[in-house]
């Protein structure tokens, strides 16, 4: 593997490649695709918008316009970084704990659950559908403003499992040298 990636688009099928860990390789496949999705999603809703307010003055719309790409970009940033992450730490050759790849990867599938709870518990009250889930209906009780909670707090795990693992402990070094 000591070709090179070139990009994000390039650092995909990269991680895919060169990580042993099958859950990070799904995660891969469904990472890439869940935020290609999201990045369509969100173009589409903001030209929609664009449309919409186009005789609009300046000032609030355009401000809420800035943030409906930041909120995007939000959702797609933590989804690509357990993958550019892992891409990143094979390309260089970093040292990292052993399981860095499968917990790079079960942190990008938590995320990936964070946004369906976070999308449950924001649902606006026309959209919510009648359920006899005692789970369902605990998530609908929370004020619409606590979707954003699951998301923030999934994307700081990933961010935090990257952290924790990258450098590796000292018991994989003296397991690694014993080994030799």
């Amino acid at each position: 593997m000591a070709e090179s990636y070139r990009g994000v688009f390039g650092a995909i099928p990269y991680a895919f490649r060169a990580t042993e860990s099958l859950t990070m390789r799904a995660y891969a496949a469904l990472g890439a695709l869940a935020a290609a999705f999201v990045a369509l999603i969100v173009t589409l809703a903001l030209v929609v918008w664009m449309g919409e307010t186009v005789s609009a003055q300046g000032g609030t719309f355009l401000f809420s316009r800035s943030l409906f790409v930041v909120a995007g970009l939000g959702a797609v940033g933590p989804l690509l970084a357990p993958i550019l992450f892992v891409a990143r730490r094979h390309r260089r050759g970093d040292r990292v704990a052993d399981t860095y790849d499968r917990w790079m990867g079960v942190a990008g599938f938590l995320f990936l659950l964070s946004l369906y709870l976070g999308m449950v518990i924001s649902a606006p009250e026309g959209l919510r559908d009648p359920t006899d889930s005692a789970v369902i209906g605990a998530l609908y009780a929370l004020p619409q403003l606590a979707g954003f909670v699951p998301p923030v707090a999934a994307a700081l795990a990933v961010f935090a499992t990257h952290f924790r693992l990258r450098g590796g402990s000292d018991d994989d070094a003296d397991v690694n040298d014993v080994a030799t």
